[in-house]
């Protein structure tokens, strides 16, 4: 736990100090042996397995996490897209090789101390604010653990802490260095700038078809039909076998009462507390709410914080029959009066309302039916899979094995890659995506396996065959290819011209003629930092940052209308002194970086010492990547 909450990325300013003392040890994939056989462990590290089973439990709640991160469900390809199967897995070895390394140095964390660290996870915290047992193993069920498991793993994670706390706790960088960094991050440039037009090129020519039609041959993919592929699938959903399940009213009403939690639900109120030490306090309390003061004020003066105060979301019977009623009588953003608690005097204020939710049998039994018909024709999708396995295996064809299993035949003459038609219009196929990531790696001329979608279908997908891309007749493309021709045209003649004028105001020293002679007036930045894009292109701002002040440099617009030429004319470092809050603060936010890659790079050598094999098909099967 402790290594998934590292943070992805480290700063670049760190990694200029890490990166040589990286290099002595190698990288992440030192002695890494991407292997495949019948191991179902997903790795070793050492003399020590990591089960496919951890790995999975791991890498499912480092998704989630990353999630969450994201604001979205993150899934298989997206994971694979971004890296995080990778990471996962690179965090699972450093994990194992580091815990090696505390058992050989004998650290071990006491059972009273990984009690306290896990009474202390405000996840586990109850309906009254402290650790409450039932949420606790609500909380660590749902990630994959048992009680046995969570605490062997919270007690590695502080054993482990202990060591990575030693290695790093209070290393800084030296303050020349800080400094150093400090001042190339902050450094601020101005420039004298002229633009340069597109038109100061020229005029282009007219082209011919000859030229028209050599541009076309050297970019031929811009010119050139798509791939187009011939594809038949099978398809099955719901509504395909809803004929052929049935649900009774008895069924519904066990159902209902396996979901009751849902349509019969108590009202919740966030709900905030302050205890004072005698009913005169809290009547004095009450008497600053009357007179204006917030229930956050009072939380304030009596220094809480939120936390300390909030009970959560609760249910009257949750605050017993002292607090409940009192409190569930008030409307949102009311405060009770003192109420004298097995906690002591309290005031209780109510920050948003839940309302309940009151549902009998037959408010829901219409949607409850859809809901379960839906449920069992879904269920019945196997049998259809297993139907048309059956048949398939027996040599029956695509359309045969389709037939007897009860499934739908699609045809579609010609699909792009974008799913479009040859004349433009969307192809007959599903808009889920997973149907499209199927298509794109089914091999020609080979029937698919059945599989399961998004859209609850299940699909089998064949590829008849492929149109290659085929070079359009400049009859048809003429004028995309002149416009294309002419603006590479544009293109070349203005750097041509760019590096002329770049020459001429470097013999000059100075933009003044040029902008004379291009009848433009020379223009001044103001100060730039390394980072800026308001008052110019991005490309230019990093061309000025990495020349010497005098120089002359120019980068196109981004938009393709112009050049910019501009030349260096001031460089300033930031005035902080050494005991400034704002070096302070850097200094201590880039030794804390470089401390955490003194972590990164104490697993590497760990690593390189233990070696690590790695069993790539249970990682692919686990993660889903190649």
């Amino acid at each position: 736990m402790l290594q998934q909450m590292r943070r992805l990325s480290k700063s670049w300013v760190s990694s200029i100090f890490l990166g040589v003392l990286a290099l002595s040890f190698g990288v992440w994939g030192i002695a890494d042996i991407f292997r495949g056989n019948t191991d179902t462990s997903v790795a070793s590290v050492g003399g020590e397995k990591i089960s496919a089973d951890l790995f999975q439990r791991d890498y499912r709640n480092f998704l989630r996490g990353a999630g969450n991160q994201l604001g979205h469900d993150v899934t298989p390809e997206e994971a694979h897209a971004k890296g995080l199967d990778k990471q996962a897995l690179q965090s699972e070895l450093s994990r194992s090789a580091i815990d090696q390394v505390v058992a050989q140095l004998g650290l071990r964390a006491g059972d009273a101390q990984v009690s306290s660290a896990i009474r202390a996870q405000s996840a586990f915290r109850g309906p009254l604010g402290g650790f409450d047992r039932q949420t606790f193993l609500y909380r660590i069920q749902n990630a994959g653990f048992t009680e046995d498991s969570f605490v062997d793993l919270e007690r590695h994670d502080i054993a482990r802490n202990q060591l990575l706390v030693a290695v790093h706790d209070g290393f800084a960088l030296p303050p020349g260095y800080s400094r150093l960094l400090f001042d190339y991050v902050n450094e601020r440039r101005v420039a004298n700038y002229v633009r340069v037009p597109r038109e100061a090129a020229g005029k282009p020519p007219a082209p011919g078809d000859a030229e028209l039609a050599s541009y076309i041959s050297l970019h031929s993919s811009e010119f050139s039909t798509p791939e187009y592929r011939d594809i038949t699938y099978a398809v099955a959903g719901p509504q395909d076998v809803m004929n052929q399940v049935h649900v009774t009213d008895q069924e519904l009403q066990q159902q209902y009462e396996l979901r009751k939690d849902q349509y019969q639900v108590p009202e919740k109120r966030d709900v905030d507390q302050i205890t004072f030490p005698d009913e005169a306090s809290a009547k004095a309390a009450r008497a600053k709410l009357d007179s204006g003061a917030s229930f956050d004020q009072l939380a304030f003066q009596r220094h809480l914080k939120s936390s300390d105060i909030s009970l959560g979301s609760v249910v009257e019977a949750d605050l017993g029959k002292d607090r409940g009623p009192s409190t569930f009588a008030l409307p949102s953003g009311g405060t009770t009066q003192p109420i004298k608690s097995a906690f002591g005097w309290v005031l209780l204020h109510v920050s948003k309302v839940t309302p309940g939710v009151n549902k009998s049998f037959a408010d829901v039994k219409d949607q409850l039916r859809k809901d379960v018909m839906n449920q069992l024709a879904t269920a019945k999708l196997t049998d259809v899979t297993n139907a048309f396995d059956d048949a398939s295996a027996g040599g029956a064809t695509l359309a045969q094995a389709a037939k007897r299993a009860g499934m739908r035949l699609v045809h579609v003459p010609a699909v792009d890659a974008s799913g479009h038609a040859p004349d433009g219009s969307k192809a007959d196929l599903p808009a889920t995506p997973d149907f499209t990531a199927q298509l794109q790696k089914s091999e020609i001329g080979e029937e698919g396996d059945p599989f399961p979608s998004t859209d609850g279908n299940v699909y089998v997908i064949k590829i008849n065959g492929v149109t290659p891309p085929k070079l359009r007749p400049l009859a048809d493309v003429r004028a995309q290819a002149v416009s294309a021709w002419t603006a590479d045209w544009d293109r070349q003649r203005l750097s041509a011209l760019a590096q002329q004028l770049v020459q001429q105001a470097t013999t000059d020293k100075g933009l003044s003629k040029v902008a004379a002679k291009l009848n433009v007036s020379v223009q001044s930045s103001g100060a730039l930092a390394r980072n800026s894009t308001a008052a110019l292109p991005a490309e230019l701002v990093q061309r000025l940052f990495n020349t010497q002040p005098g120089q002359i440099v120019s980068a196109p617009e981004p938009n393709g209308d112009g050049v910019l030429i501009a030349q260096v004319t001031a460089v300033a470092q930031p005035p902080n002194p050494q005991e400034s809050p704002a070096f302070l603060q850097f200094s201590r936010n880039i030794s804390n970086e470089a401390a955490d890659d003194l972590d990164t790079t104490f697993a590497i050598a760990a690593r390189a010492r233990l070696g690590v094999t790695i069993n790539q098909a249970q990682v692919a099967r686990i993660t889903g990547g190649s």
